[in-house]
């Protein structure tokens, strides 16, 4: 995952132009605190091998991950949410890795289009 390819431009400046470039930063800030909190129970989600919560801590990871225009990584986590909803969790946890790895990525570059 490149810094430059990880948000989709034209669905961020969308959500920008709808709530206003001031809000643009607030609601960064509540994705920022919640994504690592999300990523977490994931992560415990799988380790339980609860299905029903990993798939509830996948979705609202993808939503959110959408609406900023972060939609590579919002489609790992639909790839995610699938898994618990088939309550099929193997292969699992390379892909949980795989994106607690790129939201490292993904919260720098909205960092950089937020502020910069």
């Amino acid at each position: 995952m490149s810094i430059s390819s990880v948000i989709d431009l034209p669905t961020f400046e969308a959500l920008k132009e709808s709530m206003g470039a001031d809000f643009i930063n607030e609601l960064a800030q509540a994705y920022f605190d919640e994504t690592p909190l999300l990523l977490a129970k994931l992560q415990q989600a799988l380790a339980r091998q609860d299905c029903d919560l990993f798939r509830q801590a996948a979705h609202s990871i993808k939503s959110t991950s959408n609406s900023f225009g972060a939609l590579e990584f919002g489609t790992l986590a639909k790839e995610l949410e699938m898994m618990g909803r088939a309550a099929n969790l193997e292969g699992a946890p390379g892909k949980v890795g795989q994106l607690v790895a790129d939201y490292s990525i993904v919260q720098k570059r909205l960092e950089e289009l937020c502020h910069g």
